[in-house]
């Protein structure tokens, strides 16, 4: 039996909860929050805060098996719409997302003793110290889940990216992360026998854990279960639509993307969904001004604009896997990434995708033009996408962790 925890809940941690229970194995999910957005209660909660609560409704599990640690989570909601936004940005203030991780997991590790059933401890980076502490002095076994690349390779490609672009620097969380988490996310990894990874760019990076290599399970996320239509796309004479989605911040290559669209002048138009990492950066408050900016969409909304666009750009840096690529190729995208997305384990190069270097804006404009060019490609690519996305489910991914997880359990110890 297993005890998982994740304070949010996102796609990729609700497919896990869901197939623990499905197979029986789960003890109990740990959260912020379990909403039910059909809940009698829900229609009197503010609009704004609603549509932030509705994304927590992804877990779907029987409440009995579900633990909630709530008023952390949402006085960061609430505290910025009331003028204290101070009180939530940066790791040391009491309620920003690193202090809600912190406080999940203390909850959970004191309550580890109410499961004398439990076998295992399933927790997220930075959010699994005091769980694993608690874990290894029962003898319990511990699973640890990196969704991003190893914070070591982050720092590193942060320090150049800050020399390269040094008036993006600013959008670069990396650099800003202090040796206290940096130091937790170390000892959480040294504790773990085994860890899950999205991609092989994943694991690439866990190379550079100065400890004993861990066994490492690849498990690509899985894409949404709609899949769209086939649909028409613009003609050779219009511009060429290009769309990204995701957080604005130099991580995410999105420098990388303004040049490339320069590049090409009136055959493309952008448009970049996505809230700002900083408003300190000019170059990136310049960029939102020149383009169509969009700061945040509702999911349904988000996918309207990928059916009403024509390639998706996502020249990120460092990443985990993109749960965005899914999406994009659901909605018949043709993508352009890089491999340090981890698209190259979903995606086809030249088929349904182009995969490009890291930090090659021309790379990126030279693919854009071909699209540009050939509309015939473009719309084969796009069917590709479709086709790719039907091919790709949540059940192969939750398949391998379930099995996996299988594995770690029989080695675990009967508890007293």
């Amino acid at each position: 039996m297993v005890l998982l925890s994740h304070p949010t809940g996102n796609a990729n941690v609700a497919a896990v909860a869901a197939a623990l229970y499905e197979q029986q194995l789960l003890s109990a999910f740990y959260t912020c929050i379990h909403w039910r957005a059909d809940a009698p209660l829900a229609r009197l909660v503010p609009g704004g805060l609603r549509r932030t609560l509705d994304r927590r409704a992804r877990v779907q599990i029987p409440a009995e098996k579900v633990r909630t640690r709530p008023t952390r989570e949402l006085l960061r909601h609430l505290l910025p719409r009331m003028g204290f936004e101070g009180l939530t940005v940066g790791e040391a203030q009491p309620f920003s997302i690193d202090a809600v991780y912190r406080d999940l997991d203390r909850f959970a590790a004191r309550r580890l003793r109410e499961f004398p059933e439990a076998r295992t401890v399933y927790a997220y980076e930075d959010g699994a110290l005091e769980q694993f502490r608690a874990a290894r002095q029962r003898g319990l076994r511990c699973i640890y889940d990196l969704p991003i690349g190893y914070w070591r390779a982050s720092r590193a490609m942060a320090i150049e990216e800050a020399e390269r672009r040094p008036q993006w620097a600013a959008t670069l969380q990396a650099l800003t992360d202090s040796a206290d988490k940096c130091a937790r996310k170390d000892e959480e990894l040294a504790m773990a026998d085994m860890v899950f990874v999205p991609s092989s760019f994943v694991r690439r990076t866990l190379e550079q854990f100065p400890g004993e290599p861990k066994q490492t399970i690849v498990a690509p996320f899985g894409v949404p279960a709609t899949v769209a239509t086939p649909r028409a796309l613009t003609r050779r004479e219009q511009p060429l639509r290009v769309l990204f989605v995701g957080g604005l911040s130099e991580r995410k290559g999105i420098a990388d993307l303004f040049e490339a669209v320069e590049m090409l002048g009136d055959a493309v138009t952008l448009t970049v969904i996505g809230r700002r990492s900083t408003e300190e950066c000019a170059a990136l408050n310049a960029a939102c001004a020149r383009y169509r900016w969009i700061a945040s969409l509702p999911h349904p909304q988000v996918l309207e604009e990928m059916r009403a666009h024509d390639v998706f750009v996502f020249p990120s840096l460092f990443e985990g896997l993109a749960l965005v690529l899914g999406e994009a190729i659901s909605q018949g995208l043709p993508i352009i990434t890089t491999p340090n997305s981890g698209g190259e384990d979903i995606l086809r190069d030249g088929i349904d995708s182009f995969l490009v270097p890291i930090r090659a804006p021309q790379a990126i404009a030279e693919r854009l033009l071909r699209l540009h060019e050939d509309r015939d490609l473009l719309k084969s690519m796009s069917d590709a996408a479709l086709d790719r996305a039907r091919a790709l489910s949540w059940a192969e991914y939750q398949q391998r962790v379930v099995t996996a997880v299988r594995t770690v359990i029989e080695s675990a110890p009967q508890s007293n």
